[in-house]
């Protein structure tokens, strides 16, 4: 077996690092910079995505002519679901959170009827669009995205904050084929425990189903989903009876396919333990134990990190507004109201 070329001094020097990175996260939570643009400084070209609160639209600035992603919220959605203090957390971490496979945001602004998030518009699309498109991924392809992944969490993590939805549809590829993580809705700083039921299904960890109370290793569970869903095309847990799905989840029964190398099933078996104690990236070591794994053994973790590595695959963008890469989907017109609603629930957003 290859030794690792990750070291404990790696380790040590990237701690550093992220002891900067938290610092400015911090500084950025508690004080955001205000936002000095409206939805009168962007044109919508089209629709792009729609999620459970609203749509995302690829808009351009109407002075710099730059391309960015608009996620506009109802409010009165916001209202119903009892989730504006969730809404108005996301925004704050986007705001503070900034780090090269994490997306954050541009802009926040609001209106009578709705709120808006300006993201930077990634033109590669979703993971999920290529594994559907593909079947699954090549062997060095899925590493290379999971090594970001875990970057991207093990920065999350140091900065307090746990995802809670870690899938291919939350993993955008960029124009020179390194991944952003999105999606920040279900998001939450943590100190301790949190006992909130949230997140998809495939994915969910067993403490998070058992309502036992559970942290940041939810978010490492959902690593070996996502390792074994990008080279198998299916995750390793499946019904479309959920109640059958949890339990199968709660086994922790599952079987890797054969062209599955045995670095990769080790991984991912160490990944998805029931019991989030014995479960890698939560033991004594904390995720060294992850970057230090045989699988990863030809990652260069610093060379990932500073995007020095030639991505195995780059998508076809035409242009800089570009949308092929992302399904059609029903184009919406947003509604118009004289009147401001939920003033005094979104004064702080």
């Amino acid at each position: 077996m290859a030794r690792s070329s990750y070291s404990r001094q790696n380790h040590q020097d990237h701690r550093r690092y992220l002891d900067m990175l938290k610092c400015e996260f911090i500084k950025r939570y508690e004080d955001p910079s205000p936002s000095e643009k409206t939805p009168m400084d962007y044109d919508s070209i089209k629709a792009i995505g729609s999620g459970a609160y609203g749509e995302v639209f690829l808009v351009r600035d109407k002075s710099t002519f730059a391309y960015h992603a608009m996620k506009v919220v109802a409010k009165g959605i916001v209202v119903e679901r009892k989730h504006v203090k969730h809404l108005i957390l996301e925004k704050k971490i986007l705001q503070a959170v900034q780090f090269p496979f994490v997306l954050s945001l541009d802009e926040a602004f609001k209106d009578n009827l709705y709120l808006y998030f300006l993201l930077p518009y990634v033109a590669g699309g979703e993971l999920f669009t290529y594994i559907q498109k593909y079947g699954s991924l090549s062997h060095y392809l899925s590493k290379f995205y999971a090594s970001q992944v875990t970057l991207a969490l093990e920065y999350l993590h140091y900065c307090d904050i746990v995802h809670r939805d870690i899938k291919p549809e939350n993993i955008l590829i960029d124009i020179n084929g390194y991944v952003k993580l999105c999606d920040f809705g279900f998001c939450k700083i943590l100190k301790k425990k949190t006992w909130t039921l949230c997140g998809t299904p495939e994915y969910l960890a067993p403490e998070v189903i058992m309502s036992k109370g559970y942290s940041f290793p939810v978010d490492w569970w959902a690593l070996g989903v996502l390792i074994f869903e990008m080279g198998a095309g299916y995750p390793p847990f499946f019904s479309s009876d959920p109640s059958k799905l949890y339990e199968k989840i709660l086994e922790g029964h599952f079987k890797c396919p054969d062209n599955f190398n045995s670095d990769c099933k080790q991984l991912i078996k160490s990944l998805l333990q029931v019991d989030p104690t014995k479960r890698l990236g939560s033991l004594k070591s904390g995720i060294y134990d992850i970057k230090a794994h045989p699988w990863f053994n030809d990652i260069c973790w610093q060379s990932i990190l500073h995007q020095r590595v030639q991505a195995p695959f780059v998508p076809i963008c035409p242009s800089p507004g570009d949308t092929s890469n992302f399904p059609e989907i029903e184009q919406t017109k947003l509604k118009k109201s004289s009147k401001c609603l939920y003033e005094k629930e979104f004064e702080d957003f």
